[in-house]
């Protein structure tokens, strides 16, 4: 399995924006080949650190994604936040091989 987070900081007033934005997300990846989860997670002593927590059957299958169309159109939808504060942010991305379970 692979494993892929993508953590962001954002302002803990805007914590609840972007948090709907991800709960009303447009569920594309979910089709992708070798697609296991996704999880939002928000740090319960940050609330401004919030990351997007996704498995995937093998490297591959989210290299298939991350090369895709759809992959694509939902990142250039997140340049177009109605919020300027969310426009900007930048995800730390963290990718791992699961070794063990």
């Amino acid at each position: 399995m692979f494993v892929v987070d993508s953590m962001v900081t954002v302002p803990d007033h805007k914590a609840d924006d972007l948090i709907a934005i991800y709960q009303n997300r447009s569920r594309l990846v979910d089709q992708a080949e070798g697609f296991r989860s996704f999880q939002l997670l928000q740090n319960e002593r940050k609330p401004g650190e919030i990351t997007v927590h996704m498995e995937w059957e093998d490297k591959q299958s989210y290299l298939n994604w991350a090369r895709s169309e759809e992959f694509k159109k939902i990142h250039e939808l997140e340049k177009k936040y109605p919020d300027e504060e969310l426009q900007g942010i930048v995800p730390k991305v963290s990718k791992y091989m699961v070794v063990a379970t």
